[in-house]
């Protein structure tokens, strides 16, 4: 069994598109048991714990991103899932805020990308307005070799939507693909079976595919395909 941890906090379910995230996420727990031919538990952040994850079997965990502000979690909700990071001993692949929230859990601060500057148009103010962003189908540039990366080229595309990023790799991390705005697009760990995406591989579609071929190089470095 794998398991998809909706990192979601309960307040976006009150927002006119909770409705379309929570499909959402029943679709990507569906693509994730398609790639891995795996049983795969979509859980909430807060039911997740070392327990859990040796009562079921868990054989790697996927971590949803989030839309909430950080500052809405309690943290005492989150301790278990960063247990189970902190262990090193059970895959682990964060998308968006799920790599942010594993740099958190390893030390690392996180940052706004930063302002639009006054006088600058923000291309999509429907969007956290005024701040610095990256959203919609966009290349990354990969800077490194890596399993992770067969077979995505130089210029991978990917959906993407955030205004926070992690400012620098992660302490025995390597990064693998950057852009322009985010430095930190793509990591992996030199030793434990563990990586992140600043974008969002998890939604992929007929015309941009990249996504499902990294998770798919993902399951097969960690040994689940």
């Amino acid at each position: 069994m794998i398991l998809f941890v909706d990192n979601e906090h309960e307040s976006s379910h009150d927002r006119p598109e909770a409705q379309r995230l929570l499909a959402a996420r029943t679709r990507i727990t569906y693509r994730l048991e398609d790639i891995t031919g795996d049983t795969c538990l979509l859980q909430r952040y807060r039911k997740v714990t070392p327990e859990l994850v040796d009562r079921f079997g868990i054989r790697a965990v996927f971590i949803s991103g989030h839309g909430a502000e950080a500052s809405l979690y309690d943290e005492g909700d989150r301790t278990g899932l960063r247990e189970v990071i902190a262990a090193g001993d059970t895959p682990v692949f964060g998308f968006c805020g799920g790599l942010q929230f594993i740099g958190e859990t390893l030390g690392m601060a996180l940052e706004r990308i930063g302002r639009i500057p006054d006088g600058e148009d923000d291309p999509y103010p429907q969007y956290q307005p005024g701040w610095r962003k990256e959203v919609g189908y966009l290349p990354v540039i990969t800077v490194a070799d890596h399993p992770l990366l067969e077979g995505l080229g130089d210029e991978p595309v990917f959906r993407h939507a955030h205004t926070w990023h992690l400012p620098a790799t992660p302490d025995g991390f390597v990064t693998l693909a950057s852009t322009a705005l985010t430095s930190v697009q793509l990591v992996a760990h030199e030793s434990l079976p563990l990586a992140g995406s600043q974008f969002h591989p998890e939604y992929w579609t007929d015309d941009h595919p990249d996504g499902e071929l990294l998770i798919e190089n993902f399951c097969r470095w960690v040994g689940l395909i």
